[in-house]
């Protein structure tokens, strides 16, 4: 029986920053992960990263040529697929060369499960050997939710947003099942390549956590590039005959369906805890599944954290990175810097303009008891916009009328992901909304648009 210092099970951003951390310490490291093809976790392997080099294809396709033959832009997409997979191969492979070349760290390729708070099971390919350690670190991230629809399991027209991106050949037609950000995204993706786009769902409105008129903002931006909603849709199945993927739903009472060449089931993602038997080590879950820990990501076993979306915060990668972070100052002794403290978490949905939010909505914040300021303007009215061809979308911002204090932004304009960041900063010092009102920016560029935003 193999022993370490520190074990970590699944190889995502915030495991793989922790074991580069504890092996330049000269701890000895062991990291299990049970896919040779996600060393860097999911954002660099089947989220973020290959997702992001599509869209940006895509984008350059739309810009660089007017062509609307879809064989024209089925090939265009068969490149994009082959530049996704460069890009990924490159990032994963230089993730396992910077751990692995360490000298104080094991990777070790395979599938790892409790048998009690100091000792796993680890089934690989030569066999299951057993291995005991000090601490244990779970960062095994999470997996697509796949709702019990009769006709999508075994499928070979039904697709998760990672098997959709390995798929070479463009669809003619897609159905997206679920109007979440990752649908929305994978939406806005595939309408710019020329597939014909149909988001089906089960709400009656688009993305119901954000304020109405920043919905229909979004929706009228997919809309134009030629993606079709039904809304109040309860799916009834999936069938298929031949290469054709049909989805049948009940709409107002009625039955109605929409085929097409591929669906993509854009449900969620849950947890990633599948044969860990946590229950052996003494950590328990939440009621949602996720590993259940303190404000320092302790679990409930003494000697066991749990980081990223496996421990039930926003799916996000910077988030795991964070979580890092927190865990780091618990081992050092520090502990200061714990879930408590953490503070504006802003997100990009990377439709076509992208979509930013950082904070409440307007919605939220009347909910919560604020007296609010309400700032908005078109993107049409940023000068930038205009430079860049690309006018469309909404700026919104909520400030605290009576503290002058900034409580949310939503940003659907172009570069808006780079603009998000300077308004959670903001926040983040608390800084009067005025800061960024009369802050010196450049020209042309979309960040100016602040001053106008905080100044209506």
């Amino acid at each position: 029986m193999q022993h370490f210092d520190d074990i970590i099970i699944g190889f995502g951003k915030g495991g793989k920053t922790l074991a580069g951390y504890l092996a330049g310490k000269g701890r000895r490291v062991a990291l299990i992960e049970k896919d040779n093809q996600m060393y860097g976790g999911t954002c660099i392997n089947v989220g973020c990263i290959p997702s992001k080099s599509l869209v940006t294809s895509g984008l350059n396709v739309h810009k660089c040529c007017d062509s609307t033959d879809f064989e024209t832009q089925a090939t265009r997409y068969g490149a994009a697929i082959a530049e996704k997979r460069r890009l990924t191969g490159m990032l994963r492979q230089k993730n396992y060369d910077k751990l692995a070349g360490n000298p104080n760290a094991t990777v070790i390729d395979g599938t790892a499960s409790f048998v009690s708070n100091t000792e796993i099971a680890v089934k690989t390919a030569a066999g299951v050997s057993n291995l005991t350690a000090e601490r244990f670190f779970i960062n095994t991230g999470s997996v697509s939710v796949i709702p019990s629809i009769p006709g999508i399991k075994d499928n070979a027209l039904v697709f998760d947003s990672k098997s959709l991106m390995e798929l070479e050949l463009l669809p003619r037609r897609l159905t997206i099942i679920g109007g979440g950000y990752i649908g929305l995204e994978f939406a806005s993706m595939y309408a710019t390549f020329g597939s014909q786009v149909t988001v089906v769902q089960d709400l009656s409105l688009l993305v119901p956590r954000e304020d109405r008129d920043v919905a229909a903002a979004i929706q009228q931006v997919l809309e134009n590039k030629g993606v079709k909603f039904v809304f109040g849709a309860a799916i009834t199945g999936v069938t298929s005959q031949g290469n054709v993927a049909t989805v049948n739903y009940i709409r107002e009472g009625k039955p109605e369906s929409v085929a097409g060449e591929t669906v993509l089931v854009a449900t969620g993602r849950r947890p990633n805890t599948d044969g860990l038997n946590l229950e052996a080590a003494g950590v328990e879950v939440t009621p949602r599944g996720a590993v259940k820990t303190d404000a320092g990501l302790k679990t409930t076993a003494p000697n066991i954290w749990a980081m990223g979306d496996v421990a039930g915060g926003l799916q996000f990668t910077y988030v795991s990175l964070d979580d890092f972070r927190i865990v780091k100052g618990q081992l050092e002794g520090q502990g200061k810097y714990t879930l408590a403290e953490r503070k504006n978490v802003p997100f990009s949905v990377f439709i076509d303009p992208a979509f930013s939010r950082v904070g409440l909505s307007e919605t939220e914040a009347k909910a919560a008891g604020h007296k609010v300021k309400v700032l908005s303007m078109p993107a049409a009215a940023i000068p930038k916009a205009q430079v860049l061809r690309h006018p469309a979308g909404l700026l919104k911002a909520v400030v605290d009328a009576e503290t002058h204090k900034i409580l949310g932004a939503m940003l659907l304009c172009e570069e808006s992901y780079e603009m998000i960041n300077i308004v959670k900063l903001a926040m983040d010092l608390n800084a009067d909304y005025t800061v960024l009102r009369d802050q010196v920016f450049t020209h042309p560029t979309m960040s100016e648009a602040l001053n106008d935003l905080f100044s209506l």
